[in-house]
Parts: C-alpha cells; sequence; structure tokens
C-alpha cells in the first residue's frame, strides 16, 4: 500500500502521516528499494491508533512516548500497557465531565421555556432561580 492510499484509508493527509511518522509518533515504515513506503497492516494498525488517539485528546508526546517503547525490548515495553491505561482513565473522567455537562445541558433546554416565561411574567428574579448545584440530579456532580 502507497502513502497516498493509506493517507486516504484514514482520511488524514500524506503531510501528516509522513510528520508522524518523522517525530515519532509512529514506528519507521518500511521502504522499497527506491526508497518509497510500503505499509504492512501493523504499519496501518499504528497510524489508526494514532489518528484515535489525537482524536480523543492524547497528546503527541505520550504518543511519541508509546511508540518508542514499542522499538524496545524485554520489560522496558509493557511501560506501553501503562501509557494505555493511564490514558483510558483519563478518557474516562473526560467522558464522565462530558456527560454531567450534556446533563445539564438537557436539563436546561428542557425548562428553557417555562423558566424564560417566569421571569418575563416577573414570577422569577434573580435571587429566585433554581439553585442547579444544589438540585438532586445534578447534586451527585459537585467535588468530582
Amino acid at each position: 500500500m502507497t502513502i497516498k492510499e493509506a493517507a486516504d484509508m484514514f482520511d488524514l493527509t500524506v503531510d501528516t502521516i509522513r510528520y508522524y511518522e518523522k517525530i515519532g509518533v509512529i514506528p519507521p515504515i518500511t521502504r522499497d528499494k527506491r526508497g518509497y513506503r510500503v505499509f504492512t497492516k501493523r504499519d496501518l494498525n499504528w497510524i489508526f491508533l494514532a489518528k484515535s488517539l489525537r482524536n480523543a485528546g492524547v497528546s503527541i508526546e505520550s504518543l511519541i512516548e508509546f511508540a518508542a517503547l514499542s522499538q524496545v525490548s524485554g520489560d522496558e515495553r509493557l511501560a506501553q500497557k501503562e501509557i494505555l491505561k493511564a490514558q483510558l482513565i483519563e478518557l474516562e473522567q473526560k467522558l464522565s465531565d462530558l456527560h454531567k455537562t450534556r446533563d445539564l445541558l438537557a436539563y436546561k433546554i428542557e425548562t428553557y421555556d417555562d423558566h424564560i416565561a417566569k421571569f418575563n411574567n416577573g414570577k422569577l428574579s434573580d435571587d429566585e432561580v433554581e439553585e442547579l448545584w444544589k438540585m438532586k440530579h445534578f447534586k451527585r456532580y459537585i467535588n468530582r
């Protein structure tokens, strides 16, 4: 597979793949006699992994460290698993935060018309609004 085909497969630019290889986000790609990259399934897995992790917010530095560890042997390579575990924990926290924000937005959208109507009719003032942080539905989000 050529670099153009690999780029198209993962909706990346050729320059992005070259950059990822140059800085070590993905391990070096095997080249043919003419110096052209020849992508194996392993290389494609690396590109897929790098793109997926970047889309999830994993830092370039973490990806470089992860890829570098694939070049070593022995017990040092086990550090890759620790990087993956740390990234999973971080991603799970981000997902939790996103779910909390989604719940709050859904509530605000659901109650918006009634809330504005009460303000417009004088039935609600700035000091009479609900205390979102004290509401049963959102109280569980405090200090987390």
